[in-house]
């Protein structure tokens, strides 16, 4: 078993894509998001790269943060990679998600609330699939919240908080959540443990100052901030989140000199890349990898 955990962060435009290669080899996606800046490729699917390049046949778990469109634009392609688990909102309704779609999106917002009722069993807790039982994912812990007490007029605030901790390193997955969701979930003991002192935080809100929420930033007191979003625009927290992050060093593989960066934005960094595990001298590592 390798004593390697990878996170990949997609270039998909103004969305958001993940995907973990766990350190016993199990792969998960977290969002669906589609489409590729830096090679100005509007069709690239995550789900089909995984498949066709990387050699995945099956996916072990997907965390639909919210349903959104940049979360699920690549969910025609969920049914090939034949996923053993999901994890999204549960508690939003058929009627809630379907409310206002339009015609063009409406194949992929079916498709999810089918996809939705399909994914109904539960796990047995001896199950490989267990999600709570870090033995299941090569020692991986996996930890997901769910806020749900804001008004349902806005999916963002409800968006499932993932925590993936590995060899000491941390690294924590937000979806689009706002205020009144941080405002719920700060009150939660365990969540508030869970996130603090992180080494990698995903931007809440694709890093927009909506989802800039400072008592949670300074909680979880990231190294280094990762936005996935569109152009730069006026509506940006770059700026607040370099100035929140501790920072660490980067490298690229176009051969650009290492330096030490505060935050990386996947439309001008391109795809990036976690690693965190252990070493041949089994000393904990974290490695960061941009374009």
């Amino acid at each position: 078993m390798s004593k390697t955990c990878t996170f990949y962060f997609w270039d998909v435009q103004h969305g958001h894509a993940a995907y973990i290669n766990t350190p016993n080899n199990r792969h998960i996606v977290v969002d669906l998001g589609t489409g590729d800046y830096s090679d100005r490729n509007e069709e690239f699917s995550p789900l089909l790269y995984l498949k066709n390049d990387k050699g995945v046949k099956r996916l072990d778990y997907v965390i639909i943060t919210h349903p959104h469109l940049d979360h699920i634009d690549d969910i025609l392609n969920f049914d090939s990679l034949d996923p053993r688990v999901l994890n999204r909102p549960k508690h939003l309704t058929k009627a809630e998600i379907m409310n206002g779609v339009q015609d063009n999106d409406k194949e992929k917002f079916e498709k999810y609330c089918e996809i939705n009722d399909r994914y109904n069993g539960s796990i047995a807790s001896d199950s490989e699939n267990n999600t709570s039982n870090p033995e299941n994912w090569g020692g991986l812990f996996i930890r997901t919240f769910t806020p749900k007490g804001c008004d349902h007029s806005n999916f963002n605030n409800h968006s499932i908080v993932s925590v993936f901790e590995y060899a000491g390193s941390k690294i924590v997955i937000p979806g689009d959540n706002e205020k009144c969701s941080f405002d719920e979930l700060m009150l939660k003991p365990d969540f508030k443990s869970a996130v603090k002192n992180a080494d990698v935080l995903l931007a809440p809100h694709h890093g927009r100052k909506s989802g800039f929420d400072t008592d949670f930033v300074n909680l979880v007191n990231p190294r280094i901030t990762i936005v996935s979003d569109g152009r730069f625009c006026d509506t940006s927290a770059n700026g607040r989140y370099s100035e929140k992050s501790r920072g660490w060093m980067t490298h690229y593989r176009s051969g650009k000199t290492s330096e030490t960066r505060y935050c990386l934005t996947t439309n001008s960094d391109g795809h990036i890349e976690v690693s965190i595990g252990y070493n041949d001298g089994d000393k904990p590592f974290l490695s960061i990898t941009a374009d």
